[in-house]
């Protein structure tokens, strides 16, 4: 399948099944904060002893309310990807599905897998190392005053931006896959990818020290390596299938 054989009709079909799945994404969404509001301190708390050595603050009186609830959106959001990736698999997949139906199942399981393990690299590995690094210049004169809804949102967005980059190779096989790209152009280009690259780990990392920066940028560069193997997988087995094809 090419990409010049995906026709706006079938475009427009799976935006539509995909904006059907959205009221479904929602409940889900609202059900799970419900859920997890009442635990939201005992995760915050959690959150706070894995990776920070100094004192959270309130710099108002309704902060400490509105962080609590900002942490159950995040947390809610997180454990409500599998089900916006299975929307998302359920209405584009017909667009990767080939003519002997095979299954697009393992797109969506390698999804959800690949965006699992970003976000608890990062949980596990790179926030608390890159928070550490950062309260490392704390001196007898300078001591931290980190406000509890900043320090939700900067691990947010760590968190979410490392599951969301990991998914770099999935999407570059699949653009393979419709021939929008292939190793010859991500190998010629490789150069530019590292300054995209670059630009992508400064606007999602939440501090623009290079440290922090290289926490993103590394990975994801890794990452992109992995996705160039996966094309050229691809498009030797294609090879072998047009080969075998035309002897026959």
């Amino acid at each position: 399948m090419t990409l010049s054989k995906l026709n706006r009709k079938e475009i427009f079909e799976s935006l539509s099944r995909l904006r059907k799945g959205l009221l479904k994404i929602i409940i889900v969404y609202v059900l799970l904060g419900i859920i997890i509001f009442p635990f939201s301190k005992t995760l915050l708390r959690h959150l706070y002893e894995t990776n920070l050595k100094a004192d959270l603050v309130a710099f108002s009186i309704p902060e400490a309310f509105f962080s609590v609830l900002k942490f159950t959106l995040y947390v809610s959001l997180f454990f409500t990807i599998p089900m916006i990736f299975y929307q998302a698999w359920k209405s584009f997949s017909p667009l990767f599905r080939q003519k002997e139906s095979k299954s697009t199942l393992p797109i969506f399981l390698t999804a959800l897998l690949l965006f699992y393990l970003g976000a608890f690299f990062c949980y596990f590995v790179s926030l608390p190392f890159g928070v550490q690094f950062l309260l490392g210049y704390q001196s007898a004169h300078i001591k931290p005053m980190i406000s509890v809804g900043k320090y939700v949102s900067f691990c947010a967005v760590f968190i979410f931006g490392f599951g969301l980059s990991f998914e770099l190779p999935l999407i570059l096989a699949l653009l393979s896959y419709i021939k929008v790209v292939n190793a010859a152009f991500l190998t010629r280009n490789r150069k530019y990818a590292i300054l995209l690259i670059a630009i992508i780990a400064a606007v999602v990392t939440p501090t623009p020290d290079v440290f922090n920066m290289s926490l993103m940028g590394v990975p994801l560069y890794l990452l992109f390596e992995v996705g160039v193997i996966l094309v050229k997988i691809i498009e030797r087995r294609r090879a072998g299938v047009v080969t075998s094809v035309t002897k026959n």
